[in-house]
């Protein structure tokens, strides 16, 4: 229960194409030689971080989340990243950029990214979430978020909000993304910033290769322990990592740097 074997799955993204994008990630998770109990992908890794919200969403029992379904089941596995999701209710379609973590079992959760891009117009065409999901395999605690969340640190901070908390909200926090290379310094020492401030491990997993905006991406997918400190940063080239987490690590860090014990209570406001 001390051990979490993690794949991250970075590459590129066929822009808009679905079919595509299934058809590659079925393939590259078919060809891992073991078998992790969590497999990453990017942010909207079945279609590229498009604002055609009315062709591409689908409901939660659509073509993707069935694929991640069939997938996870197969290869025993759980697998987790974002798609476009569409919610109708009295007629009327509500869009989200939307995390499935999607277990073997067919039973999933889902996390609906509450910072939504302005710069990009993405909150023009998506609702923003209003819950965290952490989640739980083998005795770990993940926070999952969507890539702008990673700049809001009260969003993804420990929380101290029980009467009585003897241990931290989280173990590994993990954020999907498809960040632009322009910005990739933000990218990695914002990785980096909330691993050392909620003593925990990051996943952080972006696209690479360019979208059909002309955006190019830098990939620099990156694993970081609770100091802060990198334990592999991928490059721009399509690539994928796998890697055993270990509590004990974790436990250490913490018993040894007990921070966590001195931080502010706050509450969010839904």
């Amino acid at each position: 229960m001390s051990l979490l074997r993690i794949t991250m799955i970075q590459t590129p993204l066929y822009w808009e194409d679905k079919k595509a994008n299934l058809g590659m990630f079925q393939k590259k998770i078919e060809e891992l030689p073991s078998q992790p109990e969590l497999i990453v992908l990017p942010e909207m890794f079945s279609t590229g971080f498009s604002m055609k919200k009315e062709s591409l969403a689908e409901t939660i029992t659509g073509p993707t989340v069935e694929w991640m379904r069939e997938t996870a089941g197969k290869k025993g596995s759980i697998i987790t990243g974002s798609i476009i999701a569409r919610e109708d209710k009295d007629g009327v379609p509500s869009y989200y950029n939307r995390l499935i973590w999607m277990l073997p079992s067919g039973d999933y959760g889902y996390y609906d990214k509450r910072h939504l891009f302005a710069y990009g117009k993405e909150d023009q065409h998506f609702t923003s979430g209003k819950k965290r999901l952490i989640a739980s395999v083998n005795g770990w605690k993940v926070n999952l978020q969507v890539c702008y969340d990673l700049r809001f640190p009260v969003w993804l901070r420990q929380s101290r909000q029980q009467p009585v908390q003897t241990e931290p909200e989280y173990d590994l926090l993990i954020v999907v993304a498809n960040w632009p290379a322009v910005r990739s310094h933000a990218w990695k020492t914002l990785l980096q910033a909330r691993a050392i401030e909620n003593q925990c491990y990051v996943i952080g997993v972006n696209r690479t290769g360019r979208d059909g905006n002309g955006l190019q991406y830098s990939g620099e997918s990156m694993l970081i322990d609770p100091l802060g400190d990198p334990i592999k940063m991928l490059l721009s080239d399509e690539d994928i990592f796998s890697h055993t987490l270990d509590r004990n690590k974790l436990e250490e860090v913490r018993s040894k740097f007990p921070f966590w014990h001195d931080a502010d209570e706050f509450f969010i406001q839904p």
